[in-house]
């Protein structure tokens, strides 16, 4: 049976091209993707696509679009094969690792995907970018079930877990990176499964079924040398703030002074849920490992581990939107719920 695609267009570089009459880049018809990217015609997959009105810029993205993006999956989810969602690369690692979470029992790709340079300029990384997008969406076993029934970033010739990216680099076409998860897939002649890889429901025919609460009251902390009691206080004791992420230094040390470590008991006190988080692209937060992590721990700091800020960002979103009980979320938070944190 052949598969079907539906291609989902929220915004980003990718779906533009030029406007003849002026030479300004605007968004082309999505209805007329095969026009523009003809080489999908030589797949044998129904291709159907949706675009988000208004569009949205990454910059500007908000948990409302992750909602409608999963209850759009939700919808569709009967009619399609795979989803290729496409979306501006500022944003896209938050996106896709929060929708990792947002998205219980998946049995079906959901790729995204976009570009540096718009798809109708001569040098577009977009084309590339969205064949893979569209082939891997559509790809199954020889049982029939989905080669990638993960949430993922497909970007220059590489497959990534959703919620184990982020972006690398503003220029260059290898825009993202994924240190502590190795790809999903590779595309060269041939697109290679890292099968070992790649999570597998425990049910294929297990129902989708979508959180749409999410409880944003997340502050960021990074530390730095200079931070002072008077900004730390403020980000995590406020009273609007339900958790924060601490970036830290190496395996999750920071500051010894006393009134750093004061603070974060103070916010432990308070309830806060406070998540140590590394600051380094590679490697994980181990508190054990020297004195400086072994206070945050013992003021009521958790680990980590090696989670990307994206995904431990989207993580919280959703779990504190399931539940008011900051025990549990704790509990959860040190579990890896889908392949977010190295077990």
């Amino acid at each position: 049976m052949n598969s079907a695609v539906l291609i989902i267009y929220t915004g980003g570089t990718i779906g533009m091209k030029e406007d003849p009459s002026d030479g300004t880049l605007k968004p082309f018809d999505f209805s007329q993707i095969k026009e523009e990217v003809p080489e999908l015609n030589k797949f044998d997959v129904r291709i159907d696509s949706y675009t988000f009105d208004p569009l949205i810029d990454s910059s500007d993205v908000e948990p409302n679009l992750w909602v409608n993006l999963a209850e759009l999956i939700l919808e569709k989810y009967e009619d399609y094969d795979g989803f290729v969602i496409l979306h501006g690369t500022d944003t896209m690692a938050y996106s896709a690792s929060t929708l990792s979470f947002m998205l219980e029992g998946l049995t079906k790709p959901v790729v995204f995907t976009g570009s540096q340079l718009p798809i109708g300029v001569p040098r577009t990384d977009g084309k590339e970018n969205l064949i893979s997008a569209v082939e891997i969406a559509a790809a199954k076993d020889e049982k029939g079930h989905a080669r990638v029934p993960e949430v993922a970033i497909c970007f220059d010739s590489l497959l990534l877990r959703g919620n184990r990216s982020t972006k690398y680099s503003a220029e260059a076409f290898n825009a993202f990176a994924s240190p502590n998860c190795p790809p999903l897939a590779e595309a060269g002649i041939h697109i290679h499964y890292n099968t070992d890889l790649i999570r597998k429901p425990v049910y294929w025919d297990a129902q989708l079924r979508v959180q749409t609460h999410l409880d944003t009251r997340v502050a960021i902390l990074k530390v730095h040398p200079g931070v002072t009691p008077q900004v730390m206080r403020a980000v995590l004791c406020d009273e609007g703030t339900r958790a924060a992420i601490i970036e830290t230094y190496g395996s999750g040390n920071a500051l010894s002074k006393e009134w750093f470590l004061d603070i974060l008991k103070e916010a432990d006190a308070k309830g806060k849920i406070l998540l140590n988080v590394t600051q380094c692209k590679s490697g994980t937060v181990n508190m054990d490992l020297y004195a400086t992590g072994a206070s945050l721990k013992h003021a009521g700091v958790l680990s980590g581990a090696d989670i990307t800020t994206e995904a431990a960002l989207g993580k919280l979103f959703c779990l504190m939107g399931r539940s008011n009980d900051n025990k549990w979320v704790k509990t959860m938070l040190e579990k890896d719920l889908c392949g977010e944190i190295s077990k």
